[in-house]
């Protein structure tokens, strides 16, 4: 037996009547003009307030389904709660949600599938009255031809949790991921554009400890993030506002932001690199174990940890540089590595560990006393490609963010910053002044003498 979970918002956030409301959307969709990508979209992440606030941008992310209509079959929507608190991720019992437009049928396999993961629980009361699905569906009637929906409503999730439900119901080019979310809420116009232009930073570098404060949809939008970090994906922006720019008076705005994810062309050649050169798990687990043997055989007095390479599988007696990171208590306590392959990796990791925790000038030798409370890191570096870049500009167009380490070298000033630093520098411009900073130079400008390499990492802690 069919059961329907009915409209919450019409007649609020978007006209009841279904001839208006198709008149509406269409109006949107008009106004946001052709915004196609060359390649079939994979993710949109679009707002999902009333359409006289956020509608104009989320047409223009709607509009990147132009020529798909016939394509796209299998539509998954995630997310935040407004109106229930609850752990985990809400799926639904309904077979059907209902729109003014009329009934979409639900993924009901795919949510079958889901059933069993972490934090997965069935809950038909935080999906009766959030609007933060229901918003898009008239775009979703209009822009495709026909579909299966599976909504997912996000409450307190990790990203781990939420990026295993992606990764088991990403699908091919059948299938669209949609992640809802508007930005900063009810600062005035001035204080929203500065702290989303931040957020917009943030998302662009991959991070995935975005706060409610910057993002409504943040639990949603790490777990994608995450999944799309792994996978080596881009995600673009397709723009930004907020209610000041539309309807709503500057005093106390809400923030909206717009991205689109391409499956098949956003993969970066350094990224496929990196996916290619990735340590399965016994090679990681043998390294953080050799890592910390080498500590605890510091902090013994047994000088440096002899190491047997027969012992050992040849993917870790290959040369391959690193960087053994060090931190107490979420603090920075040591970070030690090689930019260049000299030796086989698991000398390289042996050798970085012992020197993260005892010869990192900036830090007093670790204590045994600190040693049990260490969180130790793992960064493998791909091989640095050096890139002809002629102006600072030139640097900034090639970055991406959350995917490159950089190295700058002019004369015997050398610095770099793994990828993982992007999370605590999103904005480019400011990880390329710091980087300078770093090695000595001006935080601005540039020279002709500067020499750039790039490259990716395969971490793990």
């Amino acid at each position: 037996m069919n059961q329907v979970r009915q409209p919450a918002v019409a007649g609020r956030f978007y006209p009841a009547d279904p001839a208006l409301l198709r008149q509406d959307v269409d109006s949107l969709l008009s106004a946001a003009g052709s915004q196609a990508p060359a390649a079939p979209p994979k993710v949109l992440v679009a707002p999902h307030a009333g359409y006289i606030y956020s509608g104009p941008l989320a047409a223009c992310a709607y509009r990147q389904l132009d020529g798909q209509s016939d394509n796209i079959r299998r539509v998954i929507l995630l997310g935040p709660s407004h109106r229930v608190g609850f752990r985990g991720i809400a799926s639904t019992s309904a077979s059907h949600y209902r729109t003014p437009l009329g009934d979409i049928p639900l993924d009901t396999e795919g949510l079958e599938r889901i059933r069993a993961l972490p934090g997965v629980h069935e809950r038909d009361a935080a999906h009766g009255p959030e609007h933060s699905l229901e918003v898009h569906l008239p775009f979703l009637q209009r822009c495709l031809s026909s579909f299966r929906l599976l909504p997912l409503v996000v409450g307190d999730a990790s990203p781990e949790q939420v990026g295993a439900v992606i990764e088991a119901l990403w699908g091919g080019p059948e299938t669209l991921l949609v992640i809802s979310s508007d930005l900063s809420h009810f600062l005035d116009y001035d204080q929203a554009r500065s702290r989303d232009s931040n957020t917009a930073q943030r998302i662009e570098a991959m991070v995935t400890d975005l706060k409610g404060e910057e993002a409504c949809g943040a639990r949603p939008l790490n777990g994608l993030l995450g999944v799309l970090k792994q996978r080596g994906l881009a995600i673009r922006r397709i723009g930004m506002n907020n209610s000041g720019d539309t309807a709503g008076d500057r005093t106390r705005v809400v923030g909206y932001g717009a991205w689109v994810v391409d499956a098949e062309t956003a993969k970066c050649t350094d990224q496929q690199h990196a996916d290619q050169d990735r340590l399965g798990l016994a090679a990681r687990q043998q390294l953080l174990h050799l890592a910390r043997s080498a500590i605890s055989h510091g902090l013994h007095g047994k000088g440096n940890l002899d190491i047997p390479l027969e012992h050992y599988d040849a993917e870790l007696r290959q040369p391959r540089a690193s960087f053994v990171t060090l931190n107490l208590r979420g603090a920075l306590r040591g970070c030690i590595g090689s930019l260049t392959a000299t030796r086989p990796l698991l000398a390289d990791v042996v050798h970085n560990a012992g020197a993260a925790a005892f010869r990192d000038r900036r830090f007093k030798p670790l204590t045994a006393s600190e040693y049990p409370a260490i969180d130790l890191h793992i960064s493998v570096l791909s091989p640095p490609r050096a890139i002809d870049v002629e102006s600072r500009q030139a640097l900034l167009d090639v970055l991406r963010p959350g995917v490159h380490g950089l190295v700058l070298q002019e004369g015997n000033k050398r610095s770099t910053y793994l990828p993982s630093v992007w999370e605590k520098i999103p904005d480019p411009e400011r990880f390329v002044s710091e980087l300078r900073a770093k090695a000595g130079l001006p935080r601005q400008g540039w020279s002709s003498a500067m020499q750039v390499s790039l490259y990716t990492t395969d971490e793990f802690s």
